[in-house]
């Protein structure tokens, strides 16, 4: 009988320091999960507060929520994200700083789009600060080697290899929205270590300025007029008069209307256009191009 109490006691201590223990393991769960909520929130807020230096780059953010677009198809539903969708309407959004991986996306984007059809125009927007020289580089050869015409939309800001991506667009495709801000710089980059390896990289950075500059000659007009020693930063008619961009909108073509709707030149740039002299015939030597027009054929680059 005594047994039998002693072994009702024992049990009942033992659920009772299970029921503790477990009661302990989920407060410290609870509490680890807090935690890492706490720490998650403290990052968000502290990204979101990180405000870059220039005013044309955007402060460090996360990547956006992506809306889906459902689509009606005989054969019931289909759902895409909005960029696919876009892509189905042979639009690429070239979005934010251009590095790797934004460049391998904007690649094959292009290659699937002249796989698709090599006549038929790609429309691509642009809205970005700049990035990685060899990344932005990469988009702008396989803009030229596809045989598809390029049509070029700069939305917000085309900075740095954004503005020579928005420059290589197709002659007469070079588009600009009214209050979106183009600009030109050198390259720049930071070199370190030993006095040779930082002599190695600064003779590579003056050639890829040589490059840049030669690539831009070729699709605007010659670097003599278009000066940027430091950043250019330009109104979409400035652009248009250096010869970055053809045409700055308003709105696009309505129904039974050829042509969009245009901006305008502001009266005192229209009436320094009209003092300007009447242009000279057409020079074989780049260096004296006038402003907004492409460099002759006979043309060479920079060595």
């Amino acid at each position: 009988m005594g047994r039998n109490r002693l072994n009702t006691v024992v049990i009942k201590c033992l659920e009772t320091a299970v029921t503790e223990l477990l009661g302990v393991l989920l407060i410290l769960y609870l509490g680890r999960i807090f935690l890492s909520v706490f720490q998650q929130v403290l990052r968000i807020g502290s990204l979101t507060l990180t405000h870059s230096r220039s005013i044309h780059h955007s402060s460090i953010c996360r990547t956006p929520l992506i809306p889906i677009v459902v689509e009606q198809t005989g054969r019931g539903e289909r759902a895409y994200d909005i960029y696919s969708r876009l892509l189905r309407e042979r639009i690429i959004c070239v979005m934010g700083p251009i590095d790797d991986s934004i460049a391998s996306l904007v690649i094959a984007q292009l290659l699937f789009l002249q796989s698709e059809s090599n006549n038929k125009p790609i429309h691509m927007y642009i809205n970005s600060p700049g990035g990685v020289v060899t990344a932005g580089l990469a988009i702008y050869d396989t803009m030229q080697y596809i045989l598809n015409p390029i049509s070029t939309w700069c939305v917000g800001q085309a900075a740095s290899m954004g503005s020579l991506l928005l420059a290589a667009g197709t002659t007469g495709m070079r588009h600009s929205l009214p209050n979106a801000r183009i600009m030109v710089h050198q390259p720049s980059g930071g070199a370190r270590g030993q006095a040779t390896d930082i002599a190695i990289q600064a003779e590579e950075i003056l050639k890829l300025k040589r490059q840049i500059n030669n690539i831009y000659a070729k699709h605007t007009v010659s670097l003599k007029h278009l000066n940027y020693k430091t950043d250019r930063y330009m109104s979409p008619m400035e652009a248009q008069d250096f010869g970055l961009i053809d045409r700055v909108l308003v709105h696009p073509p309505q129904a039974g209307q050829d042509e969009p709707e245009l901006v305008q030149k502001e009266p005192a740039a229209a009436e320094a256009a009209a003092a300007s002299p009447s242009p000279q015939p057409e020079s074989t030597d780049p260096e004296k191009a006038s402003p907004g027009t492409n460099p002759p054929s006979s043309y060479k680059p920079e060595p």
